[in-house]
């Protein structure tokens, strides 16, 4: 059994669970999730089965899309509603306009600092697993991007939004940070993955589905590996060509050609990831059988 298996994860649960709930189901070893959910959050789950997790990194690279419901006048140690709350912050009245200003700042690329309560990794050790023995140390800002942060609907305390954003990205900061902007306090109440790359939340089936029927429902809604990368533009290589690739060796392509591409073998299966610069193919991964 080989491709992702798009899960639709619950609430309560991490995706550590969701892996080896899938793994149990299906009976097969190899299987990896992509892109890490907190247990707060549902929505699309990528889950590689099998020879896709040789392809896990570059579905994580994607770009991601959620729903998000902000809560405003309280903060909390974990930025989301499973933390202890902080500060408390009267909500200045709400407007469509006030809100409109506010997301402004925070489209396009710009620096965005881990929250501590997260699975980035530090000195060996992950950021929420220091929170959680109370230290807090320094993180480095990253370069992140927003494509799309659209407001959905908002009440006297509550603003629904939605945000495709890139790989990286946390909700849970841009609600503490959307607090600030309006004057008050903020914490994410509620949150769900509506897409993940080429995966959508209309294609993702619900965990429970996977464990009461097992492999043979995952196998039916598998996608391929050439489909899961999809976003990403495609490279027809000829037949000799593709021997080279099996080998490591020199394939040149037209010069104007840059970044990541799926490379096919002349029957349209995909056989590497590799990024075009200076006239030829560099690898990043290719997929030899086993």
């Amino acid at each position: 059994m080989n491709g992702v298996l798009v899960v639709d994860k619950p609430k309560g649960i991490t995706s550590f669970d969701v892996v080896r709930e899938v793994r149990r189901a299906v009976g097969v070893k190899k299987v990896g999730h992509t892109g890490t959910l907190d247990p707060m959050a549902t929505g699309v789950l990528p889950i590689c089965i099998g020879d896709a997790t040789k392809i896990a990194q570059f579905i994580t690279e994607a770009t991601k899309a959620y729903d998000a419901t902000v809560k405003l006048g309280s903060t909390t140690d974990t930025l989301d509603a499973e933390g202890k709350v902080l500060e408390t912050k009267p909500v200045p009245p709400l407007t469509r306009e006030l809100i409109e200003a506010a997301f402004a700042k925070f489209r396009g690329t710009f620096a965005q600092t881990p929250p501590m309560y997260s699975a980035v990794k530090i000195g060996g050790k992950r950021l929420y697993e220091l929170a959680r023995a109370g230290e807090e140390v320094e993180r480095a800002a990253r370069q992140v991007t927003v494509f799309e942060l659209t407001l959905r609907d908002f009440s006297a305390d509550e603003i629904q939004l939605s945000v495709t954003c890139s790989k990286g990205f946390f909700v849970r900061t841009l609600a503490a940070e959307l607090g600030q902007a309006l004057g008050t306090a903020a914490h994410l109440c509620a949150l769900r993955r509506t897409h993940s790359g080429p995966f959508t939340i209309a294609q993702a089936i619900p965990l429970a589905d996977v464990v009461a029927q097992g492999a043979a429902v995952a196998a039916s809604r598998l996608v391929g590996l050439n489909d899961s990368l999809k976003d990403l533009p495609a490279l027809t290589v000829t037949e000799a060509e593709a021997t080279r690739v099996r080998h490591g060796g020199v394939v040149e392509v037209p010069g104007q050609l840059t970044g990541l591409h799926r490379v096919l073998e002349p029957s349209g299966a995909l056989l590497a990831v590799a990024e075009a610069t200076r006239g030829r193919l560099v690898y990043r991964r290719v997929l030899l059988p086993e």
